[in-house]
């Protein structure tokens, strides 16, 4: 049974993403952060393999892990969205974003997050499975309007 510290230090480890991620989206308010988050979270692990999906989350504070792992249904792993906009419209519907813009603006706030926070190789690895056109969301590469 974990030590009440360890809860402890977990719930102060998601308050600061959570307060790291309001700062990226620009305001402060910890309910929205909380919300994309999660709805950026599931959207991730629902592209991922089982198994680099269980890689991912053991880099999450416990409490975030929680998050990540609420209504996962692994059998139903992995989505087959293809392109940016599936990715959106699934962040969109999830975090009732007003559309593709907050989407676009939540998906690369919380990957900034993520790059703060889980290891470069894991990084890599998560950012390997999606197709190439989703992945300067995850990178924080700036696209060229071509």
């Amino acid at each position: 049974m974990p030590e009440p510290q360890v809860i402890d230090r977990s719930a102060q480890q998601t308050h600061a993403w959570l307060r790291e991620l309001a700062a990226e989206l620009g305001h402060s308010d910890q309910r929205a952060a909380y919300r994309v988050l999660r709805a950026v979270l599931h959207t991730i692990r629902d592209r991922l393999p089982v198994d680099e999906s269980a890689q991912l989350a053991a880099q999450l504070p416990t409490l975030l892990r929680g998050v990540y792992y609420e209504g996962w249904r692994p059998s139903t792993t992995p989505a087959t969205y293809r392109d940016v906009d599936a990715m959106l419209a699934r962040v969109t519907e999830e975090a009732s974003l007003a559309g593709e813009t907050e989407a676009s603006l939540a998906v690369t706030s919380v990957a900034a997050v993520l790059r703060r926070h889980v290891s470069g190789g894991e990084l890599d690895d998560v950012i390997a499975v999606f197709p190439t056109g989703i992945r300067p969301l995850l990178t924080g590469e700036v696209v060229e309007a071509g």
